[in-house]
């Protein structure tokens, strides 16, 4: 696996994943609607080792729903980056570098997608809340 990079939208936070993926999906709740203001979001995980802020620490920001995974983001200019959970990280993939050499692999979250915009058919495994694993 070769390391690839990523920032926000105003370049203040830099940052590297240096494992590869375990898997992504597009997440349909509605926290990713109003977090990112698109219908979805494309997210992919990687263990917490293999990813770090090479630049701009001091600009990240965290906020904390009380029922989801810490969400962070830059305070420059509001660009979401990840959501930290614990062991794993979830990596907005519109904020990497390069192609993440993984592919979708599923949707969740489906029950919060809204009902006048229809959900492509692309054949991945859909799930009406979180998928398990």
């Amino acid at each position: 696996m070769r390391s690839t990079t990523g920032r926000c939208a105003c370049g203040a936070v830099a940052y590297e994943v240096t494992a590869p993926f375990t898997t992504a999906g597009y997440c349909h709740c509605k926290r990713c609607q109003r977090r990112s203001g698109a219908l979805w979001s494309l997210n992919a995980m990687v263990p917490s080792d293999g990813y770090s802020i090479v630049r701009g620490q001091e600009h990240v920001r965290v906020w904390e729903p009380g029922d989801g995974l810490p969400k962070a983001f830059c305070g420059v200019c509001g660009g979401q980056l990840y959501s930290d959970g614990g062991d794993y990280i979830v990596v907005r993939l519109g904020t990497l570098d390069d192609d993440p050499g993984i592919e979708p692999e599923w949707r969740q979250w489906l029950e919060s997608a809204p009902g006048w915009e229809p959900i492509p058919d692309d054949g991945l495994p859909r799930f009406q809340q979180r998928r398990s694993g």
